[in-house]
């Protein structure tokens, strides 16, 4: 009982944070990031870019304090849910889905720390983004500058954004 107790209460802790993953999933699905970012429109670039304005999501989240810690593990895990449910989808079986989702978690990992090193001004944006949003092949320039600037003025308006606002799904 306890098993299913503890499955459908994670459900509903996370409920509230649905709306602020689908905000961020539809950013990170925007056109544009696609047609004039260059960002490939695989299963693997859609992951990149998710990954790009959850981090951001995230860094923002963790500037506004303990308080915010739980709902950044949430949406984590919805994250987590979400992917599982691709890699299935796409084909991918029970025995690998596991090894799957702990690369994408370290790679969250590694791209957070990135973009908080060069949204603070110790790193190139541009750089993290083609090491980590573009695998290490720059797009042309006018591609990467959209981008860098697209994601810069994310992270500058998150900043300026309530945090309850961010919890609720109301991305800038």
């Amino acid at each position: 009982m306890s098993i299913f107790r503890r499955f459908f209460q994670g459900s509903e802790t996370r409920a509230p944070l649905r709306p602020l993953y689908a905000a961020i999933v539809a950013r990170g699905r925007q056109p544009e990031w696609y047609r004039q970012g260059a960002v490939p429109d695989t299963l693997d670039g859609r992951f990149d870019m998710i990954a790009a304005v959850l981090a951001l999501v995230l860094i923002r989240l963790e500037a506004a304090g303990d308080a915010y810690r739980a709902p950044s593990t949430l949406v984590t895990e919805l994250f987590v849910d979400d992917m599982d449910g691709q890699l299935r989808q796409a084909g991918i079986g029970d025995i690998v889905v596991g090894k799957h989702i702990g690369r994408m978690m370290a790679a969250l990992g590694g791209r957070i720390t990135a973009y908080r090193e060069a949204l603070a001004g110790n790193e190139d944006l541009a750089a993290a983004l083609v090491r980590n949003l573009y695998r290490g092949e720059a797009p042309d320039e006018a591609a990467l500058a959209f981008t860098t600037d697209r994601l810069r003025g994310f992270h500058e308006a998150l900043a300026v954004t309530p945090a309850e606002a961010i919890i609720a799904g109301q991305l800038p």
